[in-house]
């Protein structure tokens, strides 16, 4: 069946029509647990991994090659997930990176500001016991909205708001959660919705890519440069300005690489100052 990706305005109820559409179509819901197997997996540090999980890169962030190294390895795990099938994956950036594959769901769930504000200071109450006075919790939800985007701006130069990502737009002040829950799964168990051998190719060759990203960006003599990836039916193709030779070796490593192609790009020569 399908694949269904989830960004979700802070509080708008994106969480809970998650887990209720996998318990209504027996999928699985993946949360914390993309962070937790990441982490075991390859090693990362958790509090890091958590940070920049849904966080903005600092401006030092942005140029410490470690940062790349674990976004990626997000950006990986979220598609291994993926190729499993029958998954509801909430946020991180789901949308975009699954982008075009045909059997993937794209929801965006949104809600009023105010309202949002509002069940925050709920469900805040409820974890903590203590209820968050009204100022804070309109500047938590406001930063909240504004790391999000920017992270989506930072790693993919998209708008998070931008509709075209989405292909379905929920607002639950008018549609609660157990309309939406009923409303999605009738789209879901659509059959152009389902798995196709096309499909799992695309997304095979996707998971590939980050697979080779993720090794490229471990090894220290590939670490520091920037490297384009792109890969069909376990072919890799890999583009920069220098280290190729080591990147076909560290690239010949991952599992499921069954060619690695190269393709040289020049630096254009810098013009004379004029003044």
């Amino acid at each position: 069946m399908a694949i269904i990706t989830i960004s979700p305005q802070m509080g708008s109820g994106g969480p809970e029509i998650g887990m209720a559409l996998a318990q209504r179509l027996g999928y699985r819901y993946v949360d914390q647990e993309l962070i937790a197997d990441a982490v075991r997996r390859y090693g990362l540090a958790e509090e890091k991994a958590s940070h920049l999980d849904e966080s903005k890169p600092t401006l030092f962030e942005r140029f410490d090659a470690e940062t790349r190294h674990y976004i990626t390895v997000l950006q990986t795990t979220l598609l291994e997930f993926a190729e499993q099938d029958n998954c509801v994956l909430m946020g991180r950036g789901g949308q975009w990176l699954l982008r075009g594959i045909p059997n993937v769901l794209r929801l965006r769930v949104i809600a009023p500001f105010d309202m949002r504000v509002k069940q925050w200071i709920k469900r805040s109450a409820e974890v903590a016991g203590e209820t968050p006075n009204q100022r804070a919790a309109v500047d938590f939800v406001r930063r909240d909205d504004s790391e999000r985007a920017g992270r989506m701006r930072y790693l993919y130069e998209v708008d998070l708001d931008d509709p075209s990502l989405y292909d379905v737009v929920v607002n639950t002040e008018k549609v609660r959660c157990e309309a939406a829950v009923e409303m999605v799964e009738r789209v879901v168990r659509r059959p152009e919705l389902a798995t196709t051998e096309d499909g799992r190719g695309l997304l095979a060759s996707r998971v590939l890519v980050s697979r080779v990203q993720v090794a490229l960006a471990t090894s220290p003599e590939t670490r520091r440069y920037r490297i384009t990836v792109e890969a069909r039916d376990g072919i890799v193709v890999l583009e920069g300005t220098a280290a190729l030779d080591r990147a076909v070796e560290v690239a010949r490593t991952v599992p499921g690489v069954r060619e690695v192609r190269t393709q040289q790009v020049d630096i254009p020569p810098i013009p004379p100052f004029v003044a």
